[in-house]
């Protein structure tokens, strides 16, 4: 039976949470991948590139230095390294969850060392080098099926087994059917779990392995397809599954597409079939297309409430107003409602406010994603008369602040969002109001990764408390 909690996916210092699919994002820093070469050979181009995808909705960027399109010359390891270190030390210095996207030890090593959290081998870990980098580092690992002898031999077997004389028919009753799908997944789940088996014998453990069948890496449409249908069965093996369809030949030969660029549809709709099927990483071009389809998609389909915390702020007019009313419009979002809200407290103004604030934190369940909630927030400022003066950088006296803290099993690092909240360890103002909503929210907080400051190093401590906040209806 195919299960539908894949728990985390263990990246070094990252639990992803598989709950929900996650967005892969491609950034290709190569000069002749097969469908955005060249697009992102200059690094502070790949590294717009990326931020760009994360605020677009990717939970991972995968950077490639090789290209692995058919006919594509083989990349010595100091020149995929000058390609690809630059843009990966800097994603991770943003805090990123990092792919790095190699069937070279030493380039897999030496991002590694800069921070990435993933290695993508499409050499399915065959080398003993990339065997050691993955027993040295707490990386999480996707092992792709490319093994070319094999996969010769299985199109091999496929087509005789077509041929066999049991599977004849007569010219005149004669109509196409795949061919059978045992003799092709026998060879790629036997690929994968062999090596899942060798990385664990090891040391790695079992929950920083995902696995990915290598669609087009040596199979034709046929073959892909069969693979794409046989993702339930994939799934099986229990190790999260990778889909990595994007823009290939398969979706082409299957819309009659010819531009890579123009399968983005197809694209999408392979990566949904996957999901059904239980697959959870969705490695594609596009985010911004794919987060859509995807966060639709899991809306009608799944039901997946998450906790989180929005804290509120004013310190202009009726504050006690404003913080009621963005309680109840934060209620009254899609998908989203308030169980409950701490108390208001006076606050030392902080981060060169003027004035002290009155502050509180809302808890809110939610089915919204983090940067589709976010937006939603921001409406709500506005709806409340918030101004932003760019000469105090956002910290200037606002009706209503309503920031977005922490969400449940999710993480973003992008530029429109860092969730955990930077800030949410050191602030006095929501930290003391998180203790009407929970028992101990400092233990909370550590036990989520978020380093939780003393109270004498805190930034906006509260001075006084104001008393509850009428927020519902």
């Amino acid at each position: 039976m195919l299960r539908d909690n894949y728990a985390t996916w263990q990246c070094g210092s990252h639990s992803l949470s598989l709950a929900r699919p996650r967005v892969m994002g491609i950034l290709n820093v190569t000069p002749d991948s097969f469908s955005d070469g060249g697009e992102n050979e200059d690094p502070d181009d790949a590294i717009g590139a990326a931020m760009r995808m994360l605020d677009e909705g990717a939970d991972i960027i995968d950077v490639g230095g090789e290209s692995t399109r058919p006919g594509a010359e083989p990349v010595a390891p100091d020149e995929e390294m000058d390609r690809v270190a630059p843009v990966v030390e800097a994603l991770c210095d943003r805090g990123a969850i990092v792919s790095i996207d190699t069937r070279h030890a030493e380039v897999a090593r030496t991002c590694a060392e800069l921070g990435a959290s993933i290695i993508n081998d499409v050499s399915g870990f065959t080398d003993p080098a990339m065997v050691e980098v993955a027993q040295e580092y707490e990386c999480g690992l996707v092992v792709v099926h490319w093994n070319r002898k094999s996969s010769a031999s299985t199109r091999k077997s496929v087509q005789l087994y077509s041929n066999h004389p049991a599977r004849r028919v007569m010219p005149s009753a004669r109509r196409f059917t795949l061919p059978d799908e045992a003799p092709l997944m026998r060879e790629v789940m036997g690929f994968l779990g062999d090596r899942a088996r060798i990385l664990m014998r090891a040391g790695v453990a079992h929950d920083r392995i995902c696995v990915d069948p290598g669609p087009g890496f040596d199979k034709g449409a046929d073959e892909d397809i069969i693979i794409q249908r046989s993702v339930k069965l994939l799934s099986s093996m229990g190790y999260p599954v990778l889909t990595a369809v994007s823009r290939k030949r398969c979706v082409g030969a299957v819309t009659g597409v010819q531009n890579p660029k123009d399968r983005e549809a197809g694209t999408l709709g392979m990566c949904l079939s996957a999901i059904v099927s239980g697959s959870r990483i969705l490695r594609v071009h596009n985010v911004s297309a794919a987060f859509q389809a995807v966060s639709s998609y899991w809306a009608a389909s799944h039901p997946d409430s998450r906790q989180g915390f929005v804290s509120l702020g004013s310190n202009v007019g009726n504050r006690m107003e404003y913080l009621a009313q963005a309680a109840k419009l934060i209620d009254k979002l899609p998908l989203t409602c308030v169980t409950a809200v701490s108390k208001a407290y006076e606050t030392e103004p902080a981060y060169g406010i003027a004035t002290p604030v009155a502050n509180a934190v809302a808890e809110i369940h939610t089915e919204l994603h983090p940067l589709v909630l976010l937006d939603k927030l921001l409406d709500i400022e506005n709806q409340l008369g918030r101004v932003r003066d760019p000469k105090t950088a956002g910290h200037g006296p606002r009706t209503i602040d309503c920031d977005l803290c922490w969400i449940e099993g999710e993480e973003h690092h992008g530029k429109r969002l860092e969730l955990p909240h930077p800030g949410l360890g050191e602030r006095d103002y929501v930290l003391v109001p998180m203790e009407d909503l929970m028992a101990d929210p400092v233990r909370f907080l550590t036990h989520s990764g978020i380093a939780v400051q003393d109270v004498e190093d805190r930034v906006g401590k509260v001075i006084a408390e104001l008393g509850p906040i009428a927020w519902e209806s």
